[in-house]
């Protein structure tokens, strides 16, 4: 058994432990992805009314390790901060007052939800699911994690 346990540590200096979180921002509903605990695959968890959010995050982080949480920045595709942006920062700052010891980063996320609308009409047989906007916020939330992980190597 003690073998098993020194195993386990041994790993955990060589691998991440802990998840990464991304949250696709939207002034009614907001996606929500993690990544598992080696940070390999990414899923989604769910989508949130957005008063929802922070307390939908609290229980989250009180269950599982979280060492990063990843904010998709809106932007238009000029790169210029789209009219929600300011929203978006503000949620930002929420975020890195209730969770001082995790590190808080915002991510491109230009195209996100319409390359989540495209996923989502070739992958969802029923046109009536393809609708659901939910579905929309939570596929974009696992692409901003997807391109972050991508962009930085992980």
């Amino acid at each position: 058994m003690t073998a098993n346990v020194t195993a386990v540590t041994k790993l955990s200096y060589l691998c991440p432990v802990a998840r990464i979180l991304a949250i696709d921002y939207g002034t009614k509903r907001t996606g929500v992805a993690a990544t598992d605990p080696l940070q390999i695959s990414v899923n989604g968890l769910d989508t949130q009314a957005t008063d929802d959010v922070l307390p939908f995050l609290k229980q989250y982080c009180s269950d599982e390790e979280v060492e990063k949480i990843v904010v998709g920045e809106p932007r238009y595709p000029d790169g210029t901060p789209s009219k929600i942006h300011h929203l978006v920062v503000g949620f930002v700052r929420s975020l890195q007052k209730e969770f001082p010891a995790i590190e808080i980063v915002m991510h491109d996320e230009r195209f996100s939800s319409k390359a989540a609308e495209r996923l989502i009409l070739q992958a969802v047989p029923r046109q009536k699911k393809r609708r659901n906007k939910a579905l929309v916020d939570k596929m974009s939330a696992i692409l901003i994690l997807q391109d972050y992980l991508n962009h930085y190597h992980y």
